[in-house]
């Protein structure tokens, strides 16, 4: 009989976790036979639900005229089967194992004994993606919700890969459960999966669900009570770069180091270091000629100061601008929007008009577009957001751009750089 493990923490907290959880199969293969033969052949083994004295109690204890009722239900079918007066004693003895007799043998065990442990729905972080990604993309559009959507799977893979082997691997399937050796476990690619197949890791406490989406498609879902931690981990270091029909998730990286700058940038970064210490929210600008370095700074405080503070970049340009929402699971963001008097122009000349660019990036500078993370106790927390900008002039931003409250930080760079 395989054992399933799960700490007394666990059974605890997965205890009266109904069947309400499970996906409805009934619209699944016809096969069934087959495809529970599939799943024996690719290392899987019959999940047999063990008794469990305290579970038994609690039914006693909560329940017990319907534990009285299920038990003389139970005895009066095995005595039915055992007591017919027309039939011999060896034909009423494996008449007792007949199926409709097992059946019902069967639905008692389950009643008496704990449900295999599935994910606690109430965690308040939840991370999903399917994976692989399918890349959609036209000449009118650029994908943002592609390199959003694969940030996304990036994350759950690697924090599964942080996490290594779990305790636990169990699939439900056609009314039928299934428990995966943990010890053969190599990869997820290699867990055959066709039903609903549910992993956890007790000393993290978190859970992994993976449902099948046909195509050689799964859906991977992560769900934890806090699983900033890992996330950070996970995302250190990355950089997702959103300029006009470039469109990828990859590192951070600067050609130049901060202290190459001249000395009055130098205290100017100093200033801003200590503000992004101090402050959940600031948007910074800097302006000049071009050569002067402005973008080169910028990379510069991407992976000098942001990345060791685990900040995610994201480098906008062009349309990408006008369609960006910060993904709410990450704790830290960095935008890096150039040429922002391209983008954030005067509403009032014609060049601003048929787009809402500017609209956009004001609404990012005020804070509305990303949410709040909840913390376990119920109080808000919010999200860390940095906002880098450079133009050439200030002259042609939206006089919005400038007002006090948006902006927390300019600088005119005069020094030829580049």
């Amino acid at each position: 009989m395989a054992s399933t493990v799960v700490d007394s923490a666990l059974a605890c907290e997965t205890k009266g976790m109904g069947s309400r959880f499970y996906g409805d199969y009934d619209d699944g293969p016809d096969h069934s036979d087959t495809q529970d033969q599939n799943l024996l052949k690719a290392g899987w083994r019959p999940l047999y639900r063990q008794f469990d004295a305290g579970f038994l109690w609690h039914l006693v204890s909560n329940d017990p005229w319907e534990l009285v009722q299920k038990t003389l239900d139970v005895a009066s079918d095995v005595a039915d089967a055992t007591g017919r007066n027309e039939y011999s004693w060896v034909a009423n003895f494996f008449n007792a194992f007949s199926e409709n007799t097992r059946y019902e043998l069967d639905e008692y065990w389950d009643y008496i004994t704990p449900k295999p442990p599935t994910p606690d729905y109430r965690y308040k972080d939840v991370l999903s993606s399917e994976t692989p990604i399918v890349q959609m993309v036209s000449r009118n559009s650029i994908p943002i919700d592609y390199v959003l959507n694969r940030l996304q799977e990036i994350t759950i893979l690697k924090v599964l890969e942080l996490l290594g082997r779990p305790d636990v691997i169990n699939q439900h399937f056609q009314e039928r459960h299934f428990t995966y050796p943990v010890d053969r476990f190599v990869g997820w690619d290699r867990i055959e999966t066709i039903g609903t197949v549910f992993a956890f890791w007790s000393e993290q406490r978190i859970w992994l669900q993976i449902n099948n989406s046909g195509r050689g498609r799964r859906r991977y879902t992560l769900i934890a009570k806090d699983m900033a931690p890992l996330v950070s981990k996970a995302t250190y270091n990355l950089a997702i770069m959103l300029s006009g029909y470039q469109s990828r998730v990859g590192q951070v990286n600067s050609q130049y180091g901060l202290r190459s700058f001249p000395a009055d940038i130098q205290t100017f970064t100093d200033r801003v270091e200590q503000t992004i210490l101090s402050q959940n929210q600031l948007a910074v600008l800097v302006h000049g000629a071009p050569g002067t370095g402005k973008t080169a700074w910028a990379q510069a405080v991407a992976k000098e100061i942001l990345v060791p503070l685990r900040y995610i970049i994201f480098i906008l340009d062009h349309d990408a601008v006008e369609n960006f929402v910060p993904p709410p699971y990450l704790e830290r963001i960095c935008l890096i929007i150039n040429e922002a008097d391209n983008l954030a122009q005067d509403r009032a000349s014609a060049a601003a008009q048929g787009n809402n660019k500017t609209e956009h990036i004001l609404s990012l500078l005020d804070g509305t577009l990303y949410q709040s993370i909840i913390d376990e106790e119920g109080s808000q927390m919010a999200q860390k957001l940095l906002v880098l900008m450079t133009c050439n002039t200030t002259e042609r931003l939206d006089p919005a751009m400038l007002r006090k409250g948006r902006v927390d930080l300019t600088y005119e760079f005069v020094h030829r750089f580049v």
